[in-house]
């Protein structure tokens, strides 16, 4: 199945508030930068999935690529939910919401798992300079001899941050979070269940064998519990299905046909 972002249907003008020209000039800003390669080319295809007025979870936002577009995307009846548990991440999401005036939904500084808790980020050192965008959960994983920062963080799961929140309906989600992403999803099931929210996954094995996974069994199991799901890649204009995950290629889309069809 091949969709394009472009074509997907929106609702009528009448019945959508338009987020604002700063927000649309960041979108754009977003856009050129995945022209230069230094954004992330799925931002490209959010349209296809993403509708105005969703509700939107960007898990591990770093430091915002997918927190602006989805804000321009959805609009302003519509909310973006950012968690970033890395003080410096928090930061500067604020502050790029601020900037374009991307206000619809929140920012929070807490890490989302299996279970509700408390625990650590663990950041790498290369060169005595720490790799912030390789930050992830200590607990569980397998580091070797690295060396590392480590610093508290609360963890939570998004069934029961929606359920406190009173979140409703969830149309996507995106989920990056270096090898951590299964423990997400296990933390989410309920939402899936229920919304069958389109997700946007970063799959490696070289950060799934931190915690002793891989992604043929995470594929294993999102298809077993999950099976209208299809996954997808985006080829630089479409989403193109697939069945395997290809080492070159980070970012996977995991949707239903209702979903893609709009």
């Amino acid at each position: 199945m091949t969709v394009d972002a472009a074509s997907a249907p929106l609702p009528r003008a009448s019945a959508v508030r338009r987020s604002g020209w700063r927000l649309r000039a960041g979108h754009a800003l977003y856009r050129l930068a995945t022209r230069l390669h230094w954004a992330e080319p799925e931002l490209n295809g959010l349209r296809a999935v993403v509708r105005p007025g969703d509700a939107v979870l960007d898990i591990g936002a770093a430091l915002g690529m997918y927190t602006v577009p989805l804000a321009d995307i959805v609009g302003r009846d519509g909310r973006v939910f950012a968690f970033e548990p890395q003080r410096r991440g928090v930061l500067t999401v604020r502050l790029l919401r601020v900037l374009t005036g991307a206000r619809q939904g929140t920012t929070r500084r807490v890490a989302l798992g299996p279970n509700a808790g408390d625990g650590h980020i663990a950041v790498p050192f290369r060169r005595g300079f720490p790799i912030f965008g390789h930050g992830h959960i200590a607990e569980g994983a397998d580091d070797g001899q690295h060396r590392l920062h480590q610093s508290r963080t609360h963890i939570d799961t998004v069934d029961a941050w929606c359920a406190a929140h009173g979140i409703d309906r969830v149309a996507f989600i995106k989920v990056d979070v270096e090898g951590f992403e299964p423990s997400v999803i296990e933390g989410a099931r309920r939402i899936i269940d229920r919304d069958r929210p389109s997700l946007l996954l970063e799959i490696e094995d070289r950060h799934l064998v931190r915690y002793g996974r891989d992604a043929a069994g995470f594929l294993a199991e999102l298809h077993e519990r999950w099976p209208e799901y299809r996954m997808h890649t985006w080829d630089g204009a479409h989403w193109i299905e697939t069945g395997t995950v290809d080492p070159a290629t980070r970012n996977y889309l995991f949707a239903t046909e209702a979903a893609l069809a709009g």
